[in-house]
């Protein structure tokens, strides 16, 4: 397998958690999403995935994209360890932790609208970064309430072993520590992040470990 990815893309970081988990080795195949002009907008990289977006699987003849659809094909691929729970009632519910970051969190604080507010919009930089902090705050506060009062929560999002919604929410709090967010207003979430980074999955796929981190 090869991962096209960033260091700091939390959607690529999602994918380099489940791979970790479910331990399979891949390659790791740079596109820096800044450098001149951003190398996921060169010919090369959009024949492979014309959205210019990251990440990319390629496993064989098989090229995947977008992360939540790349780890649901890992773990059809390779059930073990699973990332999802067996009963349908818990997989729906880990889904819809998963899809609340990766779909209304992560989406109007992604490069590409804070890369649009500042050149198109003309947002300052502490227009921009306020922008990132209230959404982030936002989703964050309804997470927290959600995974706060539900009682499958457990050392992780789902009882105590990671699931997807795991593989989700940690490149999430990254993000929100870049943007200096108090992760003491959201107890349930930090604590999860924190646990889960005590497995060597997760800081495997940390940003700063990777090879193009700078």
């Amino acid at each position: 397998m090869k991962l096209y990815s960033y260091f700091r893309s939390s959607a690529a970081y999602r994918v380099r958690i489940a791979l970790n988990l479910k331990g399979l080795p891949y390659d790791y195949a740079p596109v820096h999403l800044l450098r001149d002009g951003g190398e996921q907008l060169k010919p090369a990289y959009r024949r492979l995935n014309p959205d210019a977006i990251l990440p990319t699987l390629v496993d064989g003849d098989n090229v995947l994209t977008q992360s939540l659809a790349i780890i649901e094909y890992l773990e059809e691929t390779h059930p073990e360890p699973p990332l999802l729970p067996k009963s349908p009632v818990d997989r729906a519910y880990v889904r819809s932790v998963a899809l609340q970051v990766a779909c209304e969190i992560h989406p109007v604080n992604n490069l590409r609208v804070l890369k649009y507010l500042k050149h198109t919009v003309g947002a300052d930089d502490a227009t921009r970064d306020e922008w990132y902090r209230h959404w982030v705050e936002a989703g964050f506060t309804t997470l927290e309430e959600h995974l706060a009062s539900d009682s499958r929560t457990g050392k992780f999002c789902f009882g105590d072993t990671p699931t997807m919604a795991d593989a989700c929410l940690v490149p999430q709090v990254f993000n929100a520590q870049r943007f200096k967010i108090d992760l003491n207003r959201f107890p349930t979430i930090h604590r999860i992040h924190d646990q889960a980074l005590q497995l060597d999955a997760f800081a495997r796929a940390a940003p700063g470990v990777q090879p193009d981190a700078e």
